[in-house]
Parts: C-alpha cells; structure tokens; sequence
C-alpha cells in the first residue's frame, strides 16, 4: 500500500502543469515591409520584455535568413530552440507564413499558412521541396507561392506528419480562408481531403474569438491569436496562452496542446483596432457598420466602386448562430491595449517617442514584464513607479473603459483610454 502511494505521488509529481505565452507568428527582416531590427537577438529581447515564453522562427523558407537563424539559435529540447546567448530565457520553435495565390473555382484565391515544423531537417526537405515545385524563396521571408491550400498540405505532410498547418488571420479580405475578396465560404473548401488535418486558426487582428465562436465548423479546432508582428515592439499585441502537463515545453507537446485544444486563454488587440474591421472604402473616408452594409449596400455611395467588405460583415454572412452566443467549453480571453499605448495616451507624447520608451524600461525593468504590468501588477504599484495618470490608464484598459472607433479598408481603427467617441455617421454625411 505504501509503495502504491509512492508511486502515485510520483506520478503526480511529473505531471505539473506549465503555462505557456506563445507567439508564433511574425516575421524576419528578409519579409517585405518589415523592420530591419526583425533578427533573433532583437527578437530574443522583445519576447523576454514581452513576458512571452515561446517565440515563432519565421521566414525559414529564405536561405540566408536560414543560415542566420541556424548560427544564432542552439537546441533546448526536443524541437525547440534558444538564443545562443541567453540560453532558456525564451524558447523559439519553427513556424513560417507562406502566402498562396492560385485559381480555384473560377477565382483567384490568396490564401496565407503558417506551417510548423518539429525540426531543421524537415524543414530543409520542405524547403527544397517547393523549390522543386517552382518557388523562388529567395525573393521574400514569406515567399508567394502558386500551389494551393490542398497543394500546400500534400507537400508539407508528405515530408512530415509531425508538422502542423494553421490558415493565418482567417477573416482578413485580401489573403485569407474566409476573406471576402480572396477566400472561401468553408474549410472543405480551401483544404479539401486535409480538411481533418487542419486543427487550429488563427483570429487576427481584426476578429476575436467570440466572432469565430459563431461558425460552427470551428468548433472542436483551436482558437489561437498571435502578432504578426513586423516590428520587435510589435511582438506579443496577441498572443495563445497554453497549458501543458510537463516541466518543460516541446515541439510533440506544443502540437498536442493545439490538437486537443489545449488552451488557457488568449490575449487579443481589440479587433476594431484592426485595419479591416468594418467594410469600407479608404479613398473616399466611407465606412459602414455590418447592420449600415445590410441597408445601403457593398458599393461606395462617392465614386460608385465596390467596397472592401469588413471582417465583422463577412462574420454576419457566414455565422451560423447570434452575436451573442455564449459556448460552453472555450477558453476565456482577455482583451488588452498595448502598454506603449497606454504610455502614449497618458503622458500626452507619440508612441514613438524617447519618453515612452525611457517609462517603459522602466516599468517592464521594475516589474518584470509587460504582461505582468497589463494582467497582473496592482494599480498602486504602477503608480509608484510612473505616476497616477499612468495607472489609471491600465486600471481602465483592464476593465474595458474604453473610446473605440473602428478601422476599415486598410486604415487601422483607433482605441482611446481618454477621449470623446466620433459619430461615424456625421462624418460620413460631411462627405456630401
């Protein structure tokens, strides 16, 4: 009976459970329009400030970026990797964006993947692959390939069964599964016989879970948000919170926590910060809200063109239950502003400036990192460090207090802790 009892204790005891921040995609320098700064040692010091534990290795697909990659990073465990100089402080694992432009279906599809691979040498073999298959992957960290979803998944798993595929930013218009202007009406669809295979989406910026809770073909595949960050300080606007029962994380259990569903929750920029949100046409300062776009129409009531349709409007046309349904076996998630934002806004000054950036060293150096400030940190201990304005800024980001409007059409919508909210429809009406 005692040896019994020790062994279930033992048991118990390798079975702890990990909480695991992840962000797993964005992007290197060799991406176009992105930040030169995009390299692993920038990336490795982002993520740590961050408060983000494991880290995407975009852009593998480019050789140089490759060859960077392989001499800056070192094995830290089963698939996953460190930065050479800081062992263990984050935990990087393989995960690239390509971007499919194809025919199907008598049009033109743009359709972006994230692919994660277990190791170098797979993914070297996929690599060598799709330049078998006509992709000049030198020409962009994420590289625009003519093979289509289906196609996409028939070489990836053909080399590894290990690797996982996540459609990006789903309800995006332009490169997307669900996008008005380029994607599909369903899964079955874009992914055909791998449909089964596909486990997880990714929200993007401008859609929430909540939006995604309303398809049902998403049920029983994971919800998960990352950054799609282009910049170093743009590492972690979203992120996945995994749970998993070890004492140190893996690419096998990684996969299984998206697999099975496996999240804690998820941390999300709002999705009316995002730039297509609502549908709209940029040039002529038009925007509608999904109930407007139902009344007056996909073309633009200025110069008679079509409209980009928004994400919250394409929601509305494949939703197969209300707004407000309530599932009863999802992670939570939290919606959050970036502190270098809330910076901004309370001290008067451009996000960009030196005097956001001297305050935020400071409070990530204080008190440990963003997260912790943003989820975690109390109110007093903020102010000590940088002032009552400053506080009262994340006290209200934490409870939802907020002044939004809208983005649409590529212009990114705006989130003010302070401030009077805009009627749309009195600008709109300004234009005539």
């Amino acid at each position: 009976m005692g040896f019994t009892l020790l062994l279930f204790c033992q048991n118990l005891s390798t079975h702890k459970l990990m909480k695991l921040i992840a962000d797993l995609h964005l992007h290197s320098k060799y991406s176009r329009a992105v930040s030169q700064q995009m390299v692993i040692p920038e990336i490795a010091r982002w993520a740590k400030r961050k408060g983000i534990d494991l880290v995407g290795i975009p852009d593998w697909t480019h050789p140089l970026w490759l060859r960077e990659v392989k001499n800056e990073l070192v094995e830290s465990g089963e698939g996953l990797f460190s930065y050479k100089d800081k062992p263990r402080d984050v935990f990087f694992v393989l995960a690239t964006e390509v971007s499919s432009i194809y025919s199907q279906g008598g049009q033109t599809r743009r359709i972006h993947n994230l692919i994660l691979s277990p190791s170098f040498e797979v993914t070297e073999k996929i690599n060598q692959a799709l330049r078998g298959r006509g992709a000049n992957l030198l020409s962009d960290g994420r590289p625009i390939i003519g093979l289509s979803s289906i196609e996409v998944c028939d070489l990836v798993f053909s080399v590894s069964r290990e690797c996982l595929i996540i459609p990006c930013h789903i309800w995006t218009p332009w490169f997307s599964l669900y996008g008005s202007r380029s994607g599909f009406d369903s899964i079955e669809e874009c992914f055909g016989q791998f449909t089964s295979q596909i486990r997880g989406v990714e929200t993007g910026l401008s859609s929430d879970p909540a939006m995604n809770w309303r398809i049902k073909e998403l049920d029983n595949r994971s919800i998960v948000s990352f950054s799609d960050a282009h910049s170093p300080k743009k590492l972690g606007r979203e992120v996945t919170v995994f749970e998993i029962e070890a004492d140190k994380p893996s690419y096998s259990l990684l996969k299984k926590a998206i697999q099975e569903e496996k999240i804690k929750q998820t941390i999300e920029f709002y999705p009316e910060e995002g730039k297509y949100h609502y549908t709209g046409h940029r040039k002529c300062q038009v925007r509608q809200s999904p109930e407007e776009t139902k009344k007056l129409g996909t073309t633009c009531p200025v110069c008679g063109r079509p409209l980009t349709v928004g994400v919250m409007h394409r929601v509305e046309e494949l939703a197969d239950r209300p707004a407000d349904y309530q599932p009863q076996n999802r992670p939570p998630y939290k919606m959050l502003v970036p502190l270098m934002e809330i910076l901004a806004e309370a001290l008067g000054v451009g996000v960009a400036s030196q005097t956001v950036e001297t305050e935020y060293n400071r409070l990530v150096s204080e008190l440990n990192s963003e997260f912790k400030v943003l989820l975690e940190t109390e109110i007093g201990a903020i102010a000590r460090i940088s002032g009552e304005k400053v506080a009262e800024g994340v006290k209200r980001v934490r409870e939802g207090k907020l002044v939004i409007d809208p983005g649409y059409d590529g212009v990114f919508g705006t989130v003010k802790i302070w401030g009077e909210k805009k009627d749309a429809a009195e600008k709109q009406m300004a234009l005539f």
